[in-house]
């Protein structure tokens, strides 16, 4: 299938300000991409990119002062397919990890596994290792937190939301994320699209998403504690030990979000024959810019 998926995010900064932004389709997806991938910030200014230490792009520019609009709008294809189950997927003893998964079993700024680890063992300890045993752990983190926009926190950690019993994506991949690393499951915080397809469609406006991912047997699988569910059309933008390592937009001063929207939608193929036909079909973002004053 195929995928057309976008957004149109507006920072105002009082001042000229530099900032870094982890918005580009991750490199593991880009032969999916069927349309140029470009960041465009309204202005023509200059922007850099580079690979970091966990394979993501980061885009870095500088914010003029005033309102600066990035956007972006693809296509992508996809497998249809939901992610993978594989019930019978091993978990790996420590020993045995890849070098390059040790981290993911460290805690991080949001997955204070030393907080959770006695819990972790009395509550994990006697399920099936490997799939089954993380499967417990999403199904435990699904029913402890309860899902709303409303309840978004940038500094909610793992604990927190345990304690809370609320939270948004990010926190169900943050808890889950902790419990798999106290039973020494690497597991790591994922961002990116996830439409409503092959699912009811959701009353509220499309946002980014937050899933994991946990390496069994030599594989990385994605889970979904929020969903709780296989989903379909998955476009991961970046990985890393949680929310603090693949941040949307970080700026080096003060800024305010003033625009934010996101689409990610099937495109069926039989109505379009054309990009100017699958314009038409999904119009172009608008954010009203805040004044500057």
């Amino acid at each position: 299938m195929l995928i057309r998926a976008g957004y149109q995010i507006a920072l105002y900064c009082p001042a000229a300000t530099p900032l870094v932004a982890l918005l580009s389709v991750h490199p593991s997806r880009a032969k999916d991409l069927r349309t140029p991938y470009e960041i465009r910030d309204g202005r023509n200014g200059r922007m850099q990119s580079f690979t970091d230490q966990s394979g993501n792009i980061v885009t870095r520019t500088t914010a003029p002062a005033g309102t600066l609009t990035l956007s972006t709008d693809f296509v992508i294809e996809d497998s249809g397919l939901p992610d993978a189950v594989c019930p019978d997927a091993p978990e790996v003893p420590v020993d045995r990890l890849p070098d390059d998964t040790l981290k993911f079993l460290m805690p991080s700024r949001y997955c204070e596994t030393d907080r959770l680890s006695e819990l972790a063992w009395s509550l994990f300890g006697s399920t099936p290792r490997g799939w089954g045993r993380v499967q417990s752990i999403v199904q435990y983190v699904h029913e402890h937190i309860r899902f709303g926009y409303e309840y978004a926190s940038s500094t909610r950690s793992a604990w927190d939301a345990l304690q809370d019993r609320v939270g948004v994506c990010r926190d169900f991949a943050h808890l889950a994320v902790a419990l798999c690393r106290c039973m020494n499951i690497p597991a790591r915080y994922c961002t990116g699209y996830l439409g409503d397809i092959g699912v009811p469609p959701a009353d509220s406006p499309m946002d980014f998403s937050a899933w994991f991912e946990a390496y069994l047997g030599d594989s990385w699988y994605t889970f979904d504690a929020r969903h709780n569910i296989p989903r379909i059309g998955r476009v991961v933008m970046a990985k890393g030990r949680d929310a603090a390592d693949v941040a949307i937009t970080t700026t080096f001063g003060p800024s305010k979000l003033v625009g934010f929207q996101v689409i990610t939608d099937e495109v069926l193929t039989s109505r379009f024959q054309s990009r100017e036909e699958l314009d038409c079909a999904f119009p172009s973002f608008a954010v009203t810019p805040q004044p500057q004053a």
